[in-house]
């Protein structure tokens, strides 16, 4: 089998175009998977990105990739050659961990830093185990991208700088309130807020640790899919009726909207019924849908921000940047070596099988053999086989295990199976 990924970021597409690709991401891993040049499909959709990693049969990448494609565009009905315009390739063991290691700690995000992405990645792989679309190998990849970011969090002040796409909304929504008099300046621009939240996913967690770090005690929860009152019941917080948005909304000077619904949550009429006066209030839209009609942010008093202005705020230059990247290439060049190595096990059990057999063999025919004989063959086959199974590694590593396996069957005279057993 062979990693790809074919991944579409901030990077490259605007947010617009990543939201259409995102749109249908939850049904593209099993549709993947159904054809038989994929034995693996893992979907990474996040608010600045969708990427599909793929295990796909050697020599089938080609077919795997326009496989990929056609179910995002099915998924999505967007025409397959957008789609395969959009998506980026790669190929190659240790090109595909190093992307994804960098993306699972943050150095590859919108905000770079941010520590979000990394539950992302480890609730991506949750969701491909519950669909049956993983596999051994992505199974590794994810893990090991996980393990990746934990060392770049310890080896580097990156995680400590509590950077993330709803840090640096929020921060740029205190901005836009610092003047009204209610509040402080700088990072104590939101403390002794209300603020109101619209959503009940994982997101809307992190953004409630946002704020509580902001000092933000007042919270009420609202839900367009009525989840609201066991969301807020579990956390201590006020969850909004049906039919309570407006009163919600006039009550609030900070709105973080993360539903995720399809659609918008918030119109103009909206917040002009509910703050007819123009009170200034930030309305934060971190939903890549787009729960806010961008017609709110031409209304009197309102902060508008999205993930366009997080992403134009969102400039961070370090040291500790280059320092994450080298920690990344660093373990893909491991977790590659490590996969590689497996192909060769193979051929390596079945020569050290064959040369202790023989050995045995002759030793039990030898009639004069003595225990310092034996010592001494048994270390000069050790000795062969430790240069043999060097040399196996080598070729694992140059991309040439599948020479070195002919070569072991050529001079045993067998086929190998996978466990290294010969055939018959």
């Amino acid at each position: 089998m062979v990693l790809l990924a074919l991944s579409a970021s901030h990077h490259d597409l605007d947010l617009d175009v990543l939201e259409q690709l995102s749109s249908g991401a939850n049904s593209v891993g099993p549709t993947a998977v159904a054809e038989s040049c994929l034995d693996g499909c893992v979907v990474l959709a996040t608010c600045n990105r969708f990427e599909l990693y793929l295990d796909a049969v050697d020599g089938r990448e080609d077919i795997a990739t326009k496989t990929a494609v056609e179910a995002v565009a099915q998924a999505t009905g967007l025409p397959a050659d957008d789609v395969a315009h959009a998506l980026r390739p790669r190929t190659g063991m240790s090109a595909v961990a190093q992307h994804l290691f960098g993306v699972a700690s943050g150095l590859d995000s919108m905000v770079v830093g941010e520590r979000e992405v990394a539950g992302q990645v480890r609730r991506a792989l949750a969701s491909a185990r519950d669909d049956g679309t993983t596999s051994s190998d992505l199974e590794r990849l994810f893990q090991w991208a996980s393990r990746a970011s934990r060392a770049v969090g310890a080896a580097t002040s990156l995680g400590a700088s509590g950077r993330s796409v709803v840090a640096v909304a929020l921060d740029l929504a205190g901005d836009g309130l610092a003047g009204d008099g209610l509040g402080g300046h700088g990072e104590d621009a939101l403390t002794g807020r209300r603020a109101l939240v619209v959503g009940t996913g994982t997101y809307a967690g992190a953004v409630l640790g946002a704020l509580e770090r902001r000092g933000v005690r007042d919270v009420a929860v609202y839900s367009p899919s009525g989840r609201a009152a066991e969301f807020a019941a579990a956390r201590g917080l006020a969850a909004v009726p049906d039919g309570g948005l407006v009163a919600a909304l006039a009550a609030a000077d900070v709105v973080v909207t993360c539903s995720g619904a399809r659609g918008p949550v918030l119109r103009p009429g909206d917040v002009r019924a509910a703050r007819p006066d123009g009170r200034p209030v930030a309305i934060v839209d971190l939903a890549l849908r787009h729960d806010v009609d961008p017609a709110v942010a031409t209304l009197p008093g309102v902060t508008f921000v999205d993930l366009a202005t997080v992403q134009q705020h969102a400039g961070f230059v370090a040291p500790e940047v280059a320092d994450g990247w080298q920690i990344v290439a660093e373990h893909a060049a491991t977790f590659a070596d490590t996969l590689a190595d497996r192909d060769v096990v193979p051929a390596v059990v079945a020569l050290r099988t064959y040369v202790h057999e023989v050995l045995d063999d002759e030793l039990r025919r030898s009639r004069s053999g003595s225990p310092e004989t034996e010592r001494a063959l048994r270390r000069f086959a050790g000795r062969l086989l430790h240069t043999t199974a060097v040399r196996a590694r080598e070729h694992a590593r140059r991309g040439t295990a599948a020479e070195y396996r002919e070569a072991v069957e050529t001079l045993l005279g067998v086929e190998l199976d996978d466990d290294g057993s010969p055939q018959g």
